[in-house]
């Protein structure tokens, strides 16, 4: 799904206009960031947290002709995903696959 995607989906369900939707959608999203920017640690109960993980500098290779390659230390955002979407998922994967079995079998 792309980020105008949600945003359809977003309008269709709340009845909003798109651009509504949208500057709903970017609102979330600008405040995850600033506050990760920050540091702070931001959690959506029954969907997952975000965080910022650091990593150290290390030596690395240039896969494309071999030359060490000095990678410099850096924060990313890390995602962890919340106990009830990976239940929801998990059961939905369950799902489909019991419904591919029965298909495959038919002749």
């Amino acid at each position: 799904m792309t980020k105008s995607e949600l945003i359809e989906t977003i309008a269709d369900k709340l009845h909003l206009s798109r651009t509504k939707a949208e500057q709903l959608l970017d609102g979330v999203f600008d405040s995850i960031n600033e506050n990760l920017k920050k540091g702070h640690r931001v959690e959506i109960r029954g969907f997952g947290s975000f965080q910022m993980r650091s990593y150290s500098g290390y030596s690395g290779r240039n896969p494309r002709n071999g030359a060490k390659v000095v990678v410099k230390s850096k924060k990313l955002p890390f995602f962890k995903v919340g106990k009830e979407l990976k239940e929801r998922v998990n059961a939905s994967a369950k799902s489909l696959a019991k419904g591919s079995k029965k298909s495959a079998v038919r002749v």
